[in-house]
């Protein structure tokens, strides 16, 4: 599969999932209302001040950029400067592309660690440089008892190993997407190490910061001691608010790098729109009088997304499946070889990875859409993870409901 077939593969999936009476699973995104008082920002936004209309600051609506240099220069330890030190843009993917293109050049080569987020290996591509993988190695799996992420590891050697006098950047999605896999102070500081010994640039996409489960905490590796000078830290209203529709994201960094994601934007897009910045900006100002305390929004939805995470993971085992135990994100995995080892031969072209078969199968066969694992990998190393599918739990009670019909009509068709 070549990086262009990614979102052909994705949309195909999408299609199949969004047929009659099919419980879409596979796309990330809430199927709930964002919280009152962003829907309300919003609302001031498009019902207020008429000047809202009208274009802003090509780099972030003055009100936003401020918040967000306030809320996150406490979280990093940094004096953030709203003009210079951040940049508003159209989601988190509009600053992944924003940062490939600014900073990577012909030859230059991102290392990229697998699974990985479908956008970064042609995103590299697009800017003129050259992927480099190093894969998450899962340890031996334990009789009797769930796997964890956490049990999903990168090799020191290994890692090291990528770094060369062409790496530009390493990419760094914590918590992750589709693992859920949220990096150790120690990992981070490992991959810290290599990106100063190395002069590398990491762009840590940080979307699903807030949602991180099980007591485990989130490090932000721009925090870490030398590492603000050479981060891009992104982060998106979408995840953050669940409105992934309104489509504002951010990066934080350095002057020496933000100058030129600032001019890649303004010759691009110039500009994001000045409503859905404006409600962002008010809902920062709500999180930031309820920050830390039960009223928190960022508490609550971390709360209320656990206990999805748990449904889902109970009902996943009663038809055979092994949910892997995500730390965070809206995503987890699930090991389908018990099913691959019953069902080996399941319809689809030669060189199908078994994951895409099985999904395209579940669907057809079971109403249950998710995302084969298997798209989220380089090309010599899918054929080794095609035993596991991707699912969304963050979603609404009522479609969790749904899920578990469903779930329980293929256990009855098994059998005692």
């Amino acid at each position: 599969m070549c990086p262009r077939d990614y979102w052909k593969v994705m949309v195909e999936f999408i299609k199949l999932s969004s047929e009659d009476d099919i419980v879409n699973l596979g796309q990330g995104f809430p199927d709930f209302p964002p919280p009152a008082f962003a829907v309300e920002a919003f609302q001031h936004a498009v019902s207020g001040d008429f000047m809202l209309n009208q274009y802003t600051t090509a780099f972030g609506y003055p009100p936003l950029t401020r918040i967000l240099a306030s809320f996150f220069g406490k979280l990093l330890g940094q004096e953030i400067n709203p003009r210079k030190n951040v940049l508003v843009t159209v989601g988190a993917y509009g600053a992944l592309f924003t940062a490939f293109q600014a900073l990577v050049d012909e030859g230059d080569e991102v290392i990229i660690i697998e699974p990985f987020f479908d956008c970064y290996e042609p995103m590299t591509l697009m800017a003129g440089g050259r992927p480099v993988f190093v894969s998450l190695k899962p340890s031996p799996t334990r009789d009797g008892e769930l796997d964890s992420c956490s049990d999903w590891q990168l090799d020191p050697v290994e890692l090291a190993s990528k770094f060369t006098s062409r790496t530009k950047a390493l990419i760094l999605n914590t918590p992750s997407n589709p693992l859920g896999k949220v990096f150790s102070r120690a990992e981070l500081e490992l991959v810290a190490s290599l990106c100063q010994q190395h002069d590398v640039v990491c762009i840590a996409d940080e979307v699903y910061q807030w949602l991180v489960y099980d007591g485990y905490q989130h490090v932000s590796i721009a925090s870490l001691p030398g590492m603000w000078d050479r981060t891009l830290t992104i982060g998106s209203a979408g995840k953050t608010f669940s409105a992934t529709g309104w489509k504002v994201g951010w990066v934080l960094g350095p002057g020496r790098l933000l100058k030129h994601l600032h001019t890649v934007h303004q010759n691009s897009i110039f500009h994001c729109p000045t409503q859905a910045q404006a409600a962002v900006a008010e809902s920062f100002e709500w999180e930031q009088l309820h920050f830390g305390q039960p009223s928190s929004y960022f508490v609550q939805f971390q709360q209320a997304s656990q206990r999805s995470r748990d449904h889902v993971m109970r009902s996943l085992q009663s038809v055979g499946l092994r949910p892997i135990i995500p730390q965070g994100s809206y995503f987890l995995i699930t090991d389908i070889s018990e099913l691959k080892s019953k069902m080996p031969d399941l319809p689809g072209a030669t060189d199908e990875p078994y994951d895409s078969r099985f999904v395209k199968w579940m669907i057809k066969n079971k109403g249950l859409g998710a995302i084969p694992v298997s798209i989220f990998y380089s090309a010599p190393h899918r054929k080794h993870f095609d035993h596991y599918i991707r699912i969304c739990f963050v979603k609404d009670e009522s479609t969790l409901q749904a899920m578990d019909k469903k779930l329980q009509k293929w256990k009855d068709e098994l059998g005692p």
